[in-house]
């Protein structure tokens, strides 16, 4: 019998794909998170002054994907109400099972603290100058602190410091045990490598570099504020570091993957010429590699004048982020487009409406911008672009 999609031989459980596009949001939400708090860190913890103006900016973007990361779990569940109960049955074996540990985590001990110790002082003069709801919303905030005296700021720095420093591999740790999972599943040669967390850490720590510098040019431009060229010039040097480090590992993987040549190499070489020709090689690693990669080079090589440094960064950091999502698209779906056989493959068809279809997705990814909207409104991080143009 002709299966609609399906060539060759597949086992009945291997025709509908059980990880959707849902899936696929998951890890590309949470590396932005991670590079995010990666970037804010360099000023807090490795003293680069020069990424400064994007601090505070960083920390909310962090903070804003971080809330929606667990959505797309949460609606990929067949009972996402029982979800609260891998806190009360802890299973310590399971990788999966320990993300909401390693979410908590992050989100209260880590990213939450911080913003609030770097804010209090801030929070403080709010809940005292404003009036009516946003004056309560302040207060409430302060948490009944409201000593924002020398001594006390001094505490508040040193204590976000030690914060910063654990949050740094607390933010390795949150996604690369993404690619410790897929990477640990033996039956998929396509996930089935030891270098799958170390990419995954990397690509994250790009994309959300690539993310913030968007971010940061773009608020500059609504705000009508200069954008500070030392500052997206330092941040597009570390991109560039950081871009060719993972592009070296994907290299390795693909070079040893090649050398090998196991039994499963004439099936993923076929997927890659077909099914996933767009994804992976026009969209992940021409558009998203190569082009990006070449002109972060040519910025690094030559002094080109500001105003094309300004377009060069938006574009090479907008390609970045399709290149990432990619990846993502091409580990979670196509890692399960062959049989386990190697004898078969599908395909995937997206719904448009459906509970895992196209729609949830792009609200999915439209409702961090939105969560974003609001904390820049409630917690400006503006002050130090303000005063490096009023310099």
């Amino acid at each position: 019998m002709m299966i609609p999609g399906v060539d060759g031989f597949m086992y009945p459980n291997e025709v509908e794909l059980q990880w959707s596009i849902l899936i696929v949001l998951y890890p590309y939400i949470t590396g932005l998170v991670a590079g995010a708090f990666i970037l804010a860190s360099l000023e807090r913890v490795f003293k680069v002054e020069a990424v400064r103006p994007t601090y505070r900016l960083a920390l909310l973007t962090a903070l804003a994907f971080l809330l929606v990361a667990p959505l797309p779990l949460q609606l990929h569940l067949g009972h996402p109400e029982r979800s609260f109960e891998m806190y009360l049955t802890p299973h310590t074996s399971s990788a999966m099972a320990m993300f909401g540990f390693v979410y908590l985590w992050y989100l209260t001990v880590v990213l939450l603290l911080e913003i609030w110790l770097d804010y209090r002082a801030d929070i403080v003069h709010m809940s005292k100058t404003t009036t009516g709801v946003t004056r309560l919303v302040y207060k409430v905030l302060t948490l009944g602190s409201d000593n924002v005296s020398e001594a006390a700021r001094r505490v508040d720095d040193k204590v976000g410091y030690v914060i910063t420093v654990i949050g740094i591999p607390s933010a390795f740790m949150l996604h690369g045990y993404v690619g410790f999972i897929f990477g640990s599943v033996k039956a998929n040669p396509w996930w089935s490598t030891p270098l799958m967390p170390v990419v995954f850490l990397f690509s994250a720590m790009v994309s959300g570099i690539a993310a913030v510098l968007v971010l940061y040019m773009a608020a500059m431009k609504v705000k009508r504020l200069p954008i500070d060229m030392r500052c997206v010039d330092t941040i597009a040097k570390y991109l560039f570091y950081t871009f060719v480090i993972d592009f070296t590992l994907e290299m390795l993987d693909l070079i040893h993957r090649t050398y090998e040549a196991d039994e499963s190499f004439r099936s993923l070489d076929f997927m890659v010429h077909t099914r996933l020709w767009a994804s992976h090689v026009l969209l992940q690693i021409g558009a998203g590699t190569v082009v990006p990669l070449l002109l972060l080079a040519a910025t690094q090589l030559r002094r080109f004048a500001p105003g094309a440094r300004k377009a060069i960064y938006s574009i090479t950091s907008c390609l970045i982020l399709v290149g990432i999502f990619a990846m993502r698209w091409n580990v979670v779906i196509g890692g399960q487009l062959f049989s386990k056989s190697f004898l078969g493959y599908t395909s995937y068809k997206m719904g448009l409406v459906t509970r895992e279809g196209l729609l949830p997705a792009v609200a999915l990814m439209l409702l961090p911008f939105a969560i974003f909207f609001v904390l820049i409104k409630l917690l400006p991080p503006w002050q130090h672009s303000e005063a490096n143009a009023a310099d």
